[in-house]
């Protein structure tokens, strides 16, 4: 039996789970780019998907689809149609398992798209890597927890 792949959004109040996914891609389409606040929508294919903790929030986007976000942190988490659900690429615990494949409503896409893998790098400098080694994350982690949101240590 195929293994789950799990997700959920950046605070932890809604998880997911499938273990059937179909063709990743990234849409283009404007309403795509407004939902993920983003050049284009990452999202996969689900034909067994189910919310494990937690319930989202929907917007009806339009009249032939809806959105799925956390109603507490606002994350991205989902898309339906009568065709189906796809979940947010970016939302799964381990993206790298649900790539894009394809490319979808192209006319929508932004000029400057094809050429952002040119941009210049900038290194990291020290500075920079101190001030990131000093950050606590309140995100959840990558992976399913058994309780939600975590009991804070006694100080």
């Amino acid at each position: 039996m195929a293994e789950d792949l799990t997700g959920g959004c950046q605070c932890g109040a809604v998880r997911f789970a499938t273990k059937l996914v179909g063709r990743g891609s990234i849409c283009h389409c404007r309403m795509c780019q407004k939902a993920f606040g983003s050049f284009f929508g990452p999202l996969v294919t689900t034909h067994d998907g189910r919310w494990t903790r937690g319930e989202p929030k929907w917007l009806q986007s339009s009249d032939a689809a809806r959105r799925a976000f956390c109603g507490e942190c606002g994350t991205p988490l989902a898309y339906e149609t009568k065709f189906g659900l796809e979940l947010a690429i970016g939302a799964f615990d381990e993206p790298e398992k649900v790539p894009p494949e394809i490319q979808v409503n192209r006319a929508d896409k932004l000029g400057f798209f094809e050429r952002l893998t040119a941009l210049p790098v900038r290194e990291t400098t020290d500075e920079w890597r101190d001030f990131m080694a000093g950050i606590h994350s309140n995100q959840h982690p990558d992976h399913d927890t058994e309780t939600w949101p975590p009991r804070e240590e006694p100080l």
